[in-house]
């Protein structure tokens, strides 16, 4: 069985606790990793501060910084094969997801931050003129320091690229802890950060869980900065344990997103797409469509359809090429998941497909779930307002654009949202009128390296990708430069001496 060390300061460590991690499609033991304890933190976190306040990386050329991180997009490309196989045995994905989406997208973050870095960077200048005084102002763009990065299991590659691409990019030095149900393609990314040569100490790759280290990496205050993408339960004792020492924080919560389907949509391709925006990745994703409202000219036959639909969807290991649909991350997220369920049915919900484990000899040692459709589901229960995070979707119907807004509204969270409508104005105009960071239109789950992404209320704050996800790894310094014609400001007469 293979063994995974943790990697500090440049150098791979092997500690004396080990955890093992589990094949969610076949519920056996994929590997062992290393897991960190009081002396590894201590080492990973003074590691980070060292190399930031005396190392290389932060004062090497940009030129010299994108040449590096471009070599880690070369690295993940040239390792992608295995890596997706990876992701698929460890996180439970369909292989077809992890190969050509996951992995290759991984690797183009690194390369799209890599090439803007000099422009993210770049300073402005500006001139001051006032009756008094003269003056110049130069805006410069800094790294922060010392910047923690946390991970969920849903997407462990690709969200550990987003985050640590632009904190490099920036140069920040960084200590990536995956979540230590999926750390495996972190822990190979460490050999491919090794091979490309970073200076030690820039990157620090640790696992172990949240409850047992995650209190020390977010109170230290040799730590500049947090950035967290999981629940909004653990987001707020981040939050606490960041308190004792003042921290930037990026806080990418949970979701509860709406889909609103117009009468003028086209059926077919509202359908298909509605049917990936919960189901892909088996539900588990922050941004899943997992609420969906259809003007009730068409509710009837848009349900039917998609009901249809969803029993065909095929489900398997994630390995297997034919698998559309593959296991949950673990038995204890299956059991949360079928008890949402079954509240719900207490409230009167009615399950229209789905709704329990699959009877399938060979689906029995994985943790697979049905896709499951819920209609009447009560607008103020917990299937309705809490994050699920599994293959689960409520239907709702409305009579016009106002009533599917509100409905969309009627959420704490404020994550995304997607419109399906031929009327471009129109999708425009409720766009406009959703409470959520990113809003799609005849479409769902696009993200580019180009454009930002981040949530509104209890999703959270702060914005990853984009030349403003990009800037909150840095910080702002303003150098003013006194210009008066006669070299004597104002404040140098301030006493008359």
């Amino acid at each position: 069985m293979q063994t995974y060390p943790l990697y500090i300061n440049g150098e791979f460590r092997e500690t004396a606790k080990k955890q093992d991690v589990i094949s969610p499609s076949t519920g056996e033991v994929l590997a062992q990793v290393s897991v960190a304890e009081a002396k590894e933190i201590e080492l990973a976190i003074s590691s980070a501060r060292e190399a930031f306040d005396k190392g290389e990386w932060p004062r090497l050329s940009l030129a010299k910084r994108k040449e590096f991180i471009l070599k880690i997009s070369q690295g993940i490309l040239d390792n992608a094969a295995e890596l997706a196989k990876l992701e698929s045995l460890n996180a439970g994905k369909p292989i077809k997801e992890t190969t050509f989406m996951d992995i290759p997208s991984s690797a183009k973050t690194f390369e799209h931050f890599a090439q803007h870095l000099e422009k993210y960077l770049e300073s402005e200048t500006l001139e001051i003129s006032q009756e008094t005084s003269q003056a110049q102002s130069r805006l410069v763009r800094e790294p922060r320091g010392v910047v923690v990065l946390i991970v969920p299991w849903n997407y462990p590659l690709l969200i550990a690229s987003w985050k640590m691409a632009q904190a490099l990019a920036a140069g920040n030095t960084v200590i990536l802890k995956p979540s230590s149900l999926t750390p495996l393609t972190a822990l190979e990314l460490a050999k491919i950060i090794q091979k490309a040569g970073l200076p030690k100490g820039a990157v620090n790759i640790i696992n172990g869980s949240g409850d047992s280290i995650g209190e020390v990496l977010c109170s230290d205050k040799k730590v500049d900065m947090i950035s967290f993408t999981g629940s909004n339960e653990i987001g707020k004792k981040i939050i606490q344990y960041s308190a004792k020492n003042i921290k930037k924080l990026i806080m990418e919560l949970g979701g509860k997103s709406a889909s609103i389907i117009l009468k003028d949509a086209d059926l077919e391709v509202a359908v298909n797409s509605s049917l990936c925006s919960i189901f892909l990745n088996q539900g588990q994703m922050c941004t899943a469509m997992s609420r969906i409202f259809v003007d009730q000219a068409i509710f009837e036959k848009f349900l039917s359809d998609f009901v249809q639909k969803a029993k065909r969807i095929k489900l398997g290991p994630g390995m297997d090429y034919e698998t559309q649909m593959g296991p949950l991350i673990s038995d204890n997220q299956r059991k949360r998941v079928a008890s949402f369920i079954e509240k719900a049915k207490t409230q009167g919900a009615k399950v229209l497909c789905g709704g329990k484990i699959p009877d399938r000899l060979e689906l029995k040692p994985g943790f697979f779930f049905e896709p499951t459709v819920l209609v009447d589901v009560s607008n103020n229960s917990q299937m309705f307002q809490e994050e699920v995070f599994g293959p689960v979707v409520c239907f709702g119907k409305f009579a016009n654009t106002e009533e599917a807004i509100n409905l969309a509204n009627l959420s704490e969270y404020g994550l995304a949202c997607s419109i399906w409508s031929s009327n471009s104005k129109i999708a425009q105009e409720i766009a406009a009128k959703i409470n959520a960071g990113t809003c799609w239109v005849n479409t769902y789950g696009m993200f580019y390296n180009e454009v930002p992404y981040g949530g509104f209320k209890q999703s959270g704050f702060g914005k990853e990708l984009g030349k403003e996800g990009f800037l909150e790894y840095t910080r702002l310094k303003n150098i003013i430069t006194d210009k008066s014609p006669d070299a004597k400001p104002l404040v140098s007469h301030w006493y008359g001496f």
